[in-house]
């Protein structure tokens, strides 16, 4: 999967440039070797009130996310991986034996690519990706619509996805822990939709969650960033 190599997931910058093998990258939650670090949130745990409540991101933050970093690290403890970035593990455990890997790699990798994508307020995609949105889906109305029937209709949990794909914007369905690292695909935004992302906001109203996240939570700039990389 060699094309997938370069197309690393930008993480968090409040982590800092970590050195993965003596080489200094922007990745920071992907570089590191074990232990794995999980990288602090990019804004306070009431910034994204009303739309996802402090209690919600201290739980999903502090127990979901921080949880499949303590997972993965006792799973790859003395073994090769631990020698690997997060990004490398995603990828070579995709097909591996132990599935519990993959899934708490993934599961860790996925949420620094989702808190690194949203900001308060949210903001407007501009240049080359509003471009990108008005060839691929007609505009942007129709590509958040696009976008939030997809998550809605994802079964059971996992992740919604916009991806680069043979140069054109698409979505992808992620089931539980799934990735477009482990398909080819370049990662650009992400939707959770697992429970616990919303449930003590939202209950089972999944449809206004999503919707609420799409409309005011996406950055758009670092959507942008990502496409340009």
């Amino acid at each position: 999967m060699s094309s997938v190599t370069r197309r690393h997931f930008i993480t968090m910058a409040a982590a800092g440039c970590v050195a993965a093998g003596g080489i200094t990258t922007p990745h920071a939650g992907f570089a590191a070797a074990a232990p794995f670090v999980q990288p602090p949130l990019p804004f306070s745990d009431t910034a994204l009130a009303p739309v996802i409540s402090a209690q919600t991101v201290q739980f999903h933050y502090g127990k979901h996310h921080a949880g499949y970093f303590a997972q993965l690290n006792q799973l790859t403890a003395n073994t090769p991986f631990a020698e690997m970035t997060l990004e490398q593990v995603v990828i070579k455990s995709a097909s591996g034996p132990d599935p519990r890997i993959f899934n708490n790699a993934a599961q860790a990798a996925n949420h620094n690519f989702y808190w690194e994508g949203l900001k308060p307020g949210g903001s407007a995609p501009g240049g080359a990706l509003a471009q990108a949105i008005e060839r691929d889906f007609g505009d942007l109305k129709s590509f958040k619509d696009a976008f939030v029937t997809h998550a809605v209709g994802l079964f059971g949990s996992g992740w919604a996805w916009l991806v680069e794909d043979g140069g054109k914007l698409a979505l992808f369905d992620g089931g539980n822990a799934d990735t477009p690292l482990a398909h080819g695909k370049r990662p650009l935004a992400v939707v959770d939709v697992w429970e616990h992302a919303y449930y003590l906001d939202y209950q089972n109203r999944r449809a206004d969650h999503v919707r609420a996240v799409v409309d005011t939570l996406i950055n758009w700039d670092v959507v942008r960033d990502r496409l340009s990389a």
